[in-house]
């Protein structure tokens, strides 16, 4: 289930610090399944440096920020339960996860949503279907490359 490789990416991420091979470590939290496992191929293929935490749900994305610090969230705007605004509202409440980037992500893609979401506090605003090079220039931005 994505609650065990939830764990075991930060079994993984704690190793990979360790041994200093990780750039560093992106939340991502999205309930639909195919995007999970597609931002997934392009970390693995494209940022191997980069450690995934995934969410598929608000709850479990944010107790996964508090516990890991991540380098920056990926968010999902159309979550069930809680939308994005409200998890990035609870993150701005908490101090262990107030300083951290959240990039918005979401099928909603016209100038007054984006807009919406920039005045709301997210660090930057993707849209669906993801843009792999849009995606990868926002991860370099958030978690630089090693040199």
């Amino acid at each position: 289930t994505q609650g065990r490789s939830g764990r075991q990416n930060a079994i993984k991420e704690d190793n990979a610090r360790r041994e200093g091979s990780v750039a560093g470590t992106l939340l991502y939290i999205e309930d639909n399944p195919s995007n999970l496992k597609f931002v997934q191929k392009v970390i693995e293929t494209r940022r191997p440096g980069v450690i995934l935490l995934p969410a598929h749900a608000p709850q479990l994305g944010l107790d996964l920020a508090t516990a890991h610090g991540p380098d920056f969230i990926l968010l999902d705007i159309g979550l069930p339960d809680m939308d994005g605004f409200e998890v990035l509202a609870q993150l701005a409440k908490n101090p262990s996860t107030a300083r951290i980037p959240v990039v918005a992500l979401s099928a909603n893609a016209m100038p007054r949503d984006i807009e919406r979401g920039l005045a709301a506090g997210f660090a930057e605003y993707l849209t669906k279907p993801i843009d792999v090079s849009r995606l990868l220039e926002t991860l370099d931005r958030f978690i630089p490359r090693p040199s």
